[in-house]
């Protein structure tokens, strides 16, 4: 009899995997590893500043909407300056520090908040933000991460070879009359949304080495897009689901095994090709 914990646990592995398997060599082609990084990390901002205004209003359901919103509001700022004309690297320096910044504030907040509503299983919370932790995904949290998953799957999906024509050729794009500032501002919301969804399974220390290794990894094995794809997706799958099934007897942390495993991979494939 498999317990519940872990079958919720496996069923978000699934949609995990498929969500970054499908983003990752996005990632790696338009070298969006930079913007993830500051993506993700605009996340821990988010999630204490809804943790904080879960408790004032006491509702800490509220706490992946804030969480969410803050993201999007973040790489639509990014979008905005490099529309401006500044370079991907400087538009994510600039946003980054101030996200940087806003945080420490936001623990402030919260530290205060909480010494006036004292709630002390947030402390998990942010642990569970920071190293991920699977198993406790509650139903809610499948729930939404299902619905919400499969609705971002679809139009990445839809919008797929858009996205590469404008990693690639984002002249040719504006030749044919395309908006590559849409599709790059729609890029980065979907980055910051699955990041939103997912950063309580995984984690945000190991949520950027998830999110890259597999596509860097698939574009190592193919050439084709299409295997590229393929590979990235049962790699993450692969990854994800004997990281949760090794946890599960090992009482470590399936997050970081999952990283290592990547990680070993990316490792000998680079040794065998030099």
């Amino acid at each position: 009899m498999i317990p519940e914990y872990l079958l919720r646990a496996l069923l978000a592995s699934l949609m995990v995997s498929v969500l970054l398997g499908l983003l990752s060599p996005l990632i790696n082609m338009k070298g969006l590893a930079f913007l993830t990084h500051a993506t993700f990390h605009s996340l821990l901002f988010g999630a204490v500043l809804g943790m904080s205004l879960g408790l004032i209003i006491g509702n800490l359901g509220i706490v992946v909407w804030v969480a969410m919103i803050i993201t999007v509001l973040v790489v639509m700022s990014i979008a905005f300056l490099e529309d401006r004309g500044f370079t991907s690297d400087a538009s994510v320096g600039i946003i980054a520090s101030f996200v940087a910044g806003a945080t420490v504030l936001a623990f402030g907040l919260l530290y205060n908040v909480m010494a006036s509503k004292p709630y002390f299983a947030l402390s998990e919370s942010i642990i569970s933000y920071l190293t991920g932790e699977i198993f406790l995904i509650t139903m809610n949290d499948l729930t939404m991460l299902v619905l919400a998953g499969t609705l971002v799957f679809f139009l990445m999906a839809f919008l797929y070879n858009d996205f590469l024509y404008v990693s690639f050729d984002p002249e040719g794009v504006e030749s044919y009359g395309g908006n590559v500032r849409a599709y790059l501002m729609l890029l980065y919301v979907i980055v910051g949304v699955i990041g939103a969804l997912i950063v309580k399974t995984v984690g945000l220390i190991t949520l950027q080495v998830i999110a890259v290794l597999p596509g860097a990894i698939a574009m190592m094995l193919s050439d084709d897009l299409r295997r590229i794809i393929g590979i990235s997706i049962l790699l993450t799958l692969v990854v994800e689901v004997s990281s949760s099934l090794l946890a599960y007897y090992t009482n470590i942390p399936p997050s970081g095994l999952a990283t290592i495993f990547l990680g070993a991979i990316y490792g000998v494939l680079l040794l065998r090709k030099h």
